[in-house]
């Protein structure tokens, strides 16, 4: 949370391609984790803290954690909604929560979060969090 107590969220409405389902019409399991994606870099473009903001700032930020929960389908055809939340912690790590609506009936489809470690230009792990990153969280209310 930042200093008004609301959470960094940002929202990405999408179209549900032919490429992105299986026989069936249904979105294919695989094809979440690029839903996951295009949250992470709507969120990165609304806030500042995108894949090539990082790589400027000397860094690599991968995935080690990646969690689904699936609910209910999606199909051919029809428009979702990904909401991405920013959770804050100490910890070196960007970690995101998010929750897939049908954008029609506002029904929830799936729900996960990913965890991102810091690495630096040698792919060397990142205990404490980059300097940038710090002041990252400093302008978004998120430390004192």
């Amino acid at each position: 949370m930042n200093e008004n107590n609301k959470p960094l969220k940002a929202s990405k409405e999408i179209d549900i391609r032919f490429n992105e389902v299986d026989s069936m019409s249904i979105v294919w399991h695989g094809s979440y984790v690029l839903y996951f994606e295009d949250a992470r870099e709507c969120f990165g473009a609304k806030y500042g803290l995108g894949y090539l903001d990082i790589f400027g700032n000397g860094y690599y930020a991968p995935l080690v954690e990646l969690k689904f929960n699936y609910k209910k389908t999606l199909a051919y055809g029809k428009k979702a909604r990904i909401d991405i939340t920013f959770r804050n912690t100490e910890a070196a790590k960007i970690i995101f929560d998010y929750e897939i609506f049908n954008a029609v009936d506002g029904s929830l489809v799936a729900t996960g979060y990913s965890i991102q470690v810091f690495l630096d230009k040698q792919y060397q792990l990142l205990w404490v969090n980059p300097p940038f990153y710090e002041a990252w969280k400093r302008k978004m209310g998120l430390l004192p």
